[in-house]
């Protein structure tokens, strides 16, 4: 039988534990270069490598005070391999602030047969080697994500059991190849749904997840957990406040999650900048026990304002990164739930929804 040895587990939990150390998070830089293509025209900016790399400069050259707020990052293979005009590798410079590298593993959403619009993921054969290669590159922890959606039959218990047999698996090579998995059953906010049964859903999904990574032998201490937050559905006549959100999504992972496993870090899901770290804070002041770290893992909720100050200008280059900080800053103070919205220096940006419909990596 092959097992973990203990070398191997401690450095599992060293990875886990030094993500989110001190209230650090994730920034989720992995876009596809079509999903890429999607934010970069929001700003009437042409999506070429050229335009990519110098994007992704800017996220990975900003200051080392970054490295007080984000303790990950995820990137798409593309841009692992990328380097800047001077020909460093992009990644050198996380690496230099101390912040972890990680790497998008997963190959996409595709149907599942015999069901409402439902999928799952695909990317399991050859990742063991793939995961082998990006460990030797430098990276020490990945994302695989999967996609299950509330209408009045979904999720079905085939789209559950599948994307969670999926993610057990994905789970289980990456750490046998010294990488810490980030465990993704993201439900979708698609949808009018209530947050009461965001909720049942959501612990139907969690349980079924971690009865599958128990099934698969999973080093729980050496993950972490991405999920979506417990809110009202993106077209519900109501919505949920922070405290609703806070209340329900505590109580989820209370009723689902095993305490072994180190960290929460939260999906966006669509939320604008603002909801996100507003509802973040308030999951950080709710006065249930929590007895994993409650933190972020945000893309386009640390990234929108930032390609706004951007423009795809050099000369902007300085500011873009000023408001990465700052959105960085006020998410890891809602990991230890110090934020508050008075902080915001500009809030009309961080306000604006973004939600995008069915929404694909």
């Amino acid at each position: 039988m092959v097992h973990l040895t203990e070398e191997q587990k401690l450095e599992l939990r060293t990875i886990a534990s030094k993500i989110i150390k001190n209230g650090r998070g994730i920034l989720a830089a992995d876009e596809s270069t079509g999903t890429m293509g999607k934010r970069l025209e929001q700003i009437n900016v042409k999506n070429e490598e050229d335009t990519r790399r110098n994007y992704r400069h800017l996220l990975m050259s900003s200051d080392k005070e970054l490295s007080n707020y984000i303790g990950g990052v995820i990137l798409f293979h593309e841009t692992l391999y990328q380097k800047d005009v001077e020909g460093k590798l992009l990644k050198d410079y996380l690496k230099e602030k101390d912040i972890v590298v990680g790497i998008k593993v997963d190959k996409g959403v595709v149907p599942l047969m015999n069901t409402d619009g439902e999928g799952t993921t695909q990317g399991l054969d050859g990742l063991g080697e793939r995961c082998a290669q990006y460990k030797k590159d430098g990276c020490d922890f990945a994302k695989w994500r999967c996609v299950l959606k509330i209408t009045e039959h979904t999720p079905s218990a085939l789209s559950i059991m599948e994307n969670a047999n999926v993610l057990a698996r994905y789970a289980s090579i990456c750490q046998q190849n010294g990488i810490v998995p980030i465990v993704e059953p993201e439900i979708l906010p698609d949808g009018e749904h209530t947050i009461e049964r965001c909720q049942e859903v959501t612990e139907q999904v969690l349980a079924a997840q971690y009865k599958a990574l128990s099934d698969h032998h999973v080093y729980l201490e050496g993950t972490l957990l991405k999920p979506n937050m417990v809110t009202s559905g993106h077209s519900a006549a109501i919505k949920a406040s922070p405290q609703e959100v806070a209340n329900a999504t505590v109580t989820a992972l209370r009723r689902t999650v095993p305490a072994a496993m180190p960290g929460v870090v939260f999906l966006s899901g669509g939320q604008s900048e603002l909801s996100a770290t507003e509802n973040l804070n308030a999951m950080n002041c709710h006065e249930a026990c929590r007895p994993w770290k409650i933190s972020f893992s945000y893309g386009r909720a640390l990234q929108a304002s930032v390609l706004q100050a951007w423009q795809g200008k050099q000369e902007c280059f300085a500011a873009a990164q000023m408001v990465l900080m700052h959105r960085a800053k006020m998410n890891s103070l809602a990991a230890r739930g110090e934020y508050k919205k008075e902080m915001e220096s500009d809030k009309s940006s961080a306000e604006q929804s973004l939600f995008v419909g069915n929404h694909t990596y």
